[in-house]
């Protein structure tokens, strides 16, 4: 790894903030979600859009993915704080944007992100540097999971209130982690102040995602393998609506790519659209 007290952003963390700003580049109007601050933060080589995995055409289920499950949770945001849920817990928060592109509902949040002290500390240099600064409202919680740090009760150091519900989420995580892994993950959240939301990623047998994309995936899946970072939970939906109940969540839904296309892109007409039985959401509350 890099210095570690100040390393880049991993490669996925990367590629998804460059898959967003490619959306508003490469597809048409109206955008699922309008976020070049990722892209900004990482100021690539002129040439990035050249790269292989920015291929306008083969990224395109794959961006749609992205843009909307990024757009689903940024909503469910909103819903909890008109709610009065103040808190968002943002675990792997990567290139994350929403406080930088949406202050007037951000600054009503106490938001925590919740990532690796290296690319944390890079962040945060980034964000000086680009003029965007870290409000109050704004705190980063470096956790040095390989140390064995426990993330909730670092979310205490920064001043979180166990007593009121948050909304916390993870995206693009689950996969690599254990089946074990997860169901601690899903544990703690479930302890948290009655109220609270869970929503969090998955990605379904691969054999199931449509065969349009299915070789992507693939691709993806030995790409992780080979930088030391493997796919090793997938879990069918039933699966992890289990696992979250079992975990003592109230209850646990699942929302497919299905119903982001019927949300987000049902009067689209050029056929962007999330892949189905690929990455879904599962929203659980506490």
């Amino acid at each position: 790894m890099n210095d570690k007290t100040n390393a880049a952003p991993d490669s996925t963390a990367a590629r998804v903030a460059m898959w967003r700003a490619l959306h508003v580049e490469a597809d048409a109007s109206p955008h699922v979600l309008e976020d070049r601050i990722g892209l900004q933060l990482l100021a690539p080589e002129a040439n990035w859009r050249e790269r292989g995995d920015m291929n306008p055409q083969f990224t395109r289920p794959f961006r749609a993915s992205i843009v909307a499950r990024a757009r689903f949770i940024e909503d469910l945001v909103v819903e909890q704080l008109d709610r009065g849920v103040a808190q968002y817990v943002i675990l792997g928060a990567g290139l994350d944007s929403f406080a930088q592109r949406r202050p007037e509902i951000a600054s009503r949040l106490t938001i925590f992100e919740v990532d690796p002290p290296g690319p944390q500390a890079w962040k945060r240099r980034r964000l000086v540097e680009l003029g965007y600064g870290v409000p109050d409202w704004l705190r980063f919680v470096p956790v040095d999971f390989e140390a064995g740090e426990s993330w909730r009760e670092k979310l205490v150091m920064n001043g979180f209130d166990e007593s009121r519900p948050a909304i916390v989420v993870s995206t693009g995580v689950s996969m690599y982690l254990t089946k074990e892994a997860n169901a601690g993950t899903l544990r703690e959240v479930a302890g948290f102040a009655s109220g609270s939301i869970f929503a969090m990623t998955f990605l379904l047998p691969l054999e199931l995602a449509d065969p349009e994309v299915r070789p992507g995936l693939e691709m993806a899946e030995k790409g992780a393998r080979a930088s030391g970072t493997p796919f090793i939970s997938f879990f069918r939906p039933a699966e992890i609506q289990a696992l979250a109940l079992d975990a003592g969540f109230q209850d646990a839904r699942h929302v497919s790519a299905a119903d982001l296309t019927q949300r987000y892109f049902a009067d689209r007409t050029d056929g962007l659209r999330p892949p189905e039985n690929a990455e879904e959401l599962l929203v659980a509350t506490a």
